[in-house]
């Protein structure tokens, strides 16, 4: 009787033995199927856990990183200082580091709740400036966004590439191969304190000195800075660097407001044994106009000694940024009443527009509230091209 059940009896255990063995050969099955499943590629289509739900993409971005700095925006980096910010950030950015937030925000975030604030870290798989983000809406901002793409997209889209003075700092106490340039004009700024180490080419005189100023090894680093964020001449200086095939190219969007804040005022030329003579301008020669100045007479003065007058020009904002004379200051004539205190000072000024008459209503305003400043304009119908370059005629 016990022999009738041997076969049940083996077909079980046989069963027993197989299943083991069947374990065993799925879980390399099952292990290779994981690892060839694709890895999930986060962006602003494809949000990752914990991102902010406002996002702006790098053509946002680059209308708010413009020098001079824009009013009621701030730009944030949440990364580390020394080991990312300092090392390149996006231009006017300041630096709050995620780890930071809490201790830093207060001092650091502008009063004003309903200011831009763009956050932004190390691209798409960067939570930092996710992070930032919901930490400012909690403190009650109201215009929050999120610049996933990051820095490595900034650079990747080809814009200028910022380091901070503290790195400028380490690279001139390492003695590190660089070409620190000052773009600020010589007997005005540059020869009345600079960046150590710094060499002067002011950028009015660019064309005519880099070539015989900049190091002949294009790859060779050079750093750009002049007064700060509120202060183009680095920025157009970096970009003409570039075209003539300088591939290693950065800014010091602080300049050296920041260095005399952090190190203290660097040396003069009288401290580096240079002579600080200013240039020398040619005649103002009036023009048939009273209160104006000759065509003749401005266009020598602004190719031979543009720093020893103020430009200003007094068309719309629109009208000014289609083109303008380098450095000139933008006050349209429309605002120019309430704003008289804010003249600069110490140089004569001449102001300009696009025809005549509002450059002579603006003379005439200043003559007859603030005669102690001297002003002249220009009659003429100027027109400027978006090379920057210009045709004027003389009424």
């Amino acid at each position: 009787m016990k022999t009738k059940y041997i076969p049940l009896v083996a077909a079980l255990m046989s069963a027993l033995v197989i299943m083991p063995v069947q374990g065993q050969s799925a879980a390399p099955a099952t292990a290779a199927a994981a690892a060839s499943a694709p890895v999930v590629a986060y962006s602003p289509a494809n949000p990752g856990p914990g991102w902010y739900k406002q996002l702006v993409n790098l053509d946002f971005v680059k209308k708010q990183a413009v020098v001079p700095k824009i009013d009621g925006v701030m730009l944030i980096d949440s990364r580390p200082a020394a080991r990312k910010y300092d090392l390149g950030h996006i231009p006017t950015a300041i630096n709050i580091p995620d780890t930071q937030f809490d201790k830093l925000a207060p001092t650091m975030l502008p009063q004003d709740k309903a200011t831009l604030l763009v956050f932004y870290c190390e691209g798409y798989d960067c939570i930092l400036s996710h992070n930032g983000a919901h930490k400012a809406e909690k403190l009650g901002y109201t215009n929050v966004r999120v610049f996933a793409e990051g820095f490595p997209g900034w650079i990747a889209g080809g814009n200028l590439h910022a380091v901070s003075i503290p790195y400028i700092k380490k690279l001139i106490d390492e003695k590190a191969p660089m070409t620190l340039i000052d773009s600020r004009p010589k007997a005005r700024k540059y020869d009345l304190g600079h960046i150590p180490t710094a060499i002067n080419i002011p950028d009015s005189q660019f064309d005519t000195l880099a070539p015989k100023m900049l190091p002949a090894d294009k790859n060779s680093p050079l750093y750009f800075y002049c007064e700060g964020v509120t202060c183009v001449l680095s920025n157009d200086s970096a970009l003409k660097a570039i075209k003539l095939g300088y591939t290693n190219v950065k800014v010091v969007p602080e300049g050296y407001p920041a260095w005399e804040k952090a190190y203290g005022p660097g040396p003069t030329a009288a401290a580096t044994g240079a002579a600080p003579a200013a240039a020398k301008a040619p005649a103002m020669e009036a023009g048939k106009e009273a209160g104006t100045i000759s065509v003749a007479s401005f266009e020598r003065i602004f190719k031979e000694a543009p720093d020893s007058v103020f430009l200003i020009d007094v068309r719309d904002a629109k009208e000014f940024d289609t083109g303008s004379f380098k450095s000139a200051i933008n006050m349209p004539v429309s605002t120019l009443e309430k704003n008289l205190d804010k003249l600069p000072k110490g140089k004569p000024i001449i102001f300009f527009c696009g025809a005549g008459a509002r450059s002579g209503e603006a003379h005439d305003m200043v003559k007859l509230y603030k005669p102690e400043i001297k002003t002249v304009f220009l009659d003429a119908d100027i027109k400027w091209a978006k090379d920057g370059t210009y045709t004027i005629k003389g009424k």
